[in-house]
């Protein structure tokens, strides 16, 4: 049977730069993310024909019954980094395509460029669109490392890349980044959306063909979203993100998207000259520059993924300068404060609303457990009032709407790290005590029910 004629031809077409939506003609309003004057007009060449001999071959394949489906246990390349292979899942997956975003400078290509130095027994290729071979090598001589097997490349043109590919069978690949690579069958510049839809989407094939896994570096935007297409997200197999301040030593991973483990893992890197280094214990150096004598400050007990950890909430709280009193928040949702204002002004009487009231979690870290709220709003009163909290002190709690402290997910794994690092009390929710032997601890464990029962056990 013979071929159909593939002649390729050129068409316009408008992309959505949110979401990647495509239309034949251009919108005001995205169809797909309601978004506004979002749509670009693309060129793009598409074939006038396919090959019928591969839709036969893409059709040849059966359905099968899911029973007759096997369905083993995935193995897992390890990566030589605790941290990392817990945000994967439990290492890298044979054929995944994972996609690491963050800011510029926040230290994406040195945890990717320190972690494939590391196997030594695995050929791996990193493809560099944003650095030449001799930046690579200053850094990967700046990172101590024993002596690697991975190659380095400067390319930005994916038909070339797949030619190394084709020469070197490497068993791990890295792109850095997916934003400067382009290809030929696409007549848009390096970033577009086409192009970086287009490119992922042969990078997939390419996995998934041959069970090579593809690392992904990507930029994110302003709003903290992935650079480029939405759709991209929707393509690649694992999306986790590099999180911190660069004025702050702490950087944090964090899995947003996961097919092969849990999106609620979390590791914590700390910055230095000679790289990142796995912070295995978050507590002791999260709580290890405590001022004595302090207002405003509290101890909480968080749980990120499945390790628990202290941290240091700070307020200050102070007459408004201004008209209109000032709401900050670092590190914690400003909302949900402003929330927590809400309940202490009608619930337990305190008058806030012409007070400044700032917030910060120390070590330039973002937490979005709801069990720091009862620190959050002690520390605020501890400010308000100038009356420092006792440093042996931690706590963990949920606050509702009505006043009430709601339990909290784990609880014996946060009193078990509050007695471990050695504090002497723990506030925790009146409904999580209820089958738990509080002797069993070793540290004296303070059940609440309101916010007010709280208040009165840390300031008298």
């Amino acid at each position: 049977m013979g071929k159909c004629c593939a002649m390729a031809k050129e068409k316009s077409v408008f992309v959505c730069n949110e979401c990647g939506y495509e239309s034949p003609k251009w919108a005001g309003k995205c169809p797909g993310c309601g978004a506004w004057n979002s749509f670009v007009e693309r060129v793009v060449r598409v074939a006038s024909g396919r090959s019928c001999s591969a839709v036969e071959e893409r059709g040849s394949l059966a359905p099968l019954l899911i029973d007759d489906v096997s369905a083993d246990e995935l193995p897992r390349m390890n990566m030589g980094d605790d941290e990392l292979n817990r945000v994967l899942g439990g290492g890298l997956v044979p054929g995944s395509l994972v996609l690491l975003g963050g800011e510029p400078g926040i230290g994406k290509s040195t945890l990717v460029l320190q972690t494939v130095l590391r196997l030594t027994d695995r050929k791996v290729l990193y493809v560099s669109g944003e650095e030449s071979v001799q930046q690579i090598k200053l850094r990967a001589d700046r990172i101590t490392h024993p002596r690697s097997n991975c190659m380095i490349v400067c390319e930005t043109v994916l038909e070339t890349i797949f030619t190394h590919i084709k020469n070197i069978t490497p068993e791990l690949v890295v792109i850095d980044s997916i934003q400067t690579m382009c290809s030929e069958a696409v007549d848009s510049s390096p970033g577009s959306m086409t192009q970086v839809r287009e490119c992922t989407a042969r990078l997939l094939k390419y996995a998934k063909e041959n069970h090579v896994p593809v690392i992904l570096i990507g930029h994110i935007t302003k709003d903290g979203a992935i650079a480029g297409p939405k759709v991209l997200e929707h393509i690649v197999d694992v999306v986790i993100q590099f999180e911190g301040d660069q004025h702050h030593i702490y950087r944090v991973l964090r899995s947003i998207k996961n097919r092969f483990g849990s999106t609620a893992e979390l590791g914590i890197y700390e910055m230095r000259r000679e790289g990142l280094r796995q912070v295995s214990n978050p507590s002791e150096l999260l709580l290890g520059e405590r001022c004595s004598g302090m207002s405003g400050v509290t101890i909480a007990s968080a749980i990120e993924g499945v390790s628990p950890f202290l941290i240091e909430v700070q307020s200050l709280v102070s007459s408004a300068v201004y008209g209109t009193p000032q709401r900050s928040a670092t590190g914690f949702d400003t909302r949900r404060m402003n929330m927590l204002l809400a309940v202490l002004e009608k619930r337990v009487g305190f008058k806030l609303a012409q007070k400044d009231v700032y917030l910060n979690i120390a070590g330039g870290l973002r937490v979005n457990d709801p069990a720091i709220d009862l620190a959050v709003i002690c520390a605020i009163l501890s400010s308000n009032m100038d009356v420092e909290i006792e440093a042996a002190v931690c706590m963990a709690g949920e606050v509702g709407l009505s006043g009430e402290i709601r339990p909290v997910n784990r609880i014996e794994q946060r009193i078990a790290e509050a007695a471990k690092l050695g504090f002497k009390e723990i506030i925790v929710p009146k409904a999580n005590v209820k089958r738990l032997d509080l002797s069993s601890f070793g540290i004296a464990v303070h059940p609440v029910g309101k916010v007010d029962e709280a208040f009165r056990l840390v300031f008298g």
